[in-house]
């Protein structure tokens, strides 16, 4: 069997620890505690379980601790699929979301991730997915929770007068 990879000699068990304490990335808790584990003496496949991995895992991460310290342990961005909007129609989708549709123009009284599709095919040529919509209003700030309703026309002197006025039935001693 090989011979385990040696942890940096400039951090300690209490060091690592004390880094998880501050730490906000769940998953580099783990990673930290793990190798914590390992500088106090503990075989790798015991520390490897502690951090939720495998021993195989552990050593990957030792090698990228070794390489970046403790901000080695933070997953990286991967470098996935290139987003289908640019950042000029994400401000302006975002633009189109904060105004919200024209009741005449746009045929609904808000917007629904559908309607957003057709938007972004009608003005920027580019055919997407609801999921994707999701993706993108979240990265702009969005909810999906929406406000309720109010119709236009409605006067707030009618709401008051409608609202339930009982009496109380119990009384405070």
């Amino acid at each position: 069997m090989p011979a385990a990879i040696p942890l940096r000699r400039d951090f300690t068990a209490p060091t690592l620890r004390q880094l998880s304490r501050r730490c906000r990335d769940n998953r580099q808790i783990r990673r930290l505690l793990a190798l914590a584990a390992v500088y106090d003496g503990m075989n790798r496949t015991e520390a490897a379980r502690i951090g939720g991995m495998d021993r195989q895992t552990l050593r990957d991460w030792v090698l990228r601790f070794n390489e970046d310290g403790p901000e080695g342990l933070v997953n990286r961005e991967g470098a996935g699929r290139p987003r289908l909007l640019s950042d000029e129609q994400m401000q302006e989708l975002a633009q189109i979301v904060e105004t919200g549709p024209n009741r005449k123009t746009d045929g609904v009284v808000r917007w629904r991730r559908i309607d957003l599709v057709r938007i972004i095919d009608e003005r920027f040529g580019v055919t997407c997915s609801k999921s994707v919509i999701s993706d993108y209003l979240a990265a702009l700030g969005f909810s999906h929770i929406s406000g309720r309703p109010q119709h236009p026309a409605q006067e707030p002197q009618v709401i008051e007068a409608f609202k339930k006025t009982s009496p109380t039935h119990w009384r405070r001693t």
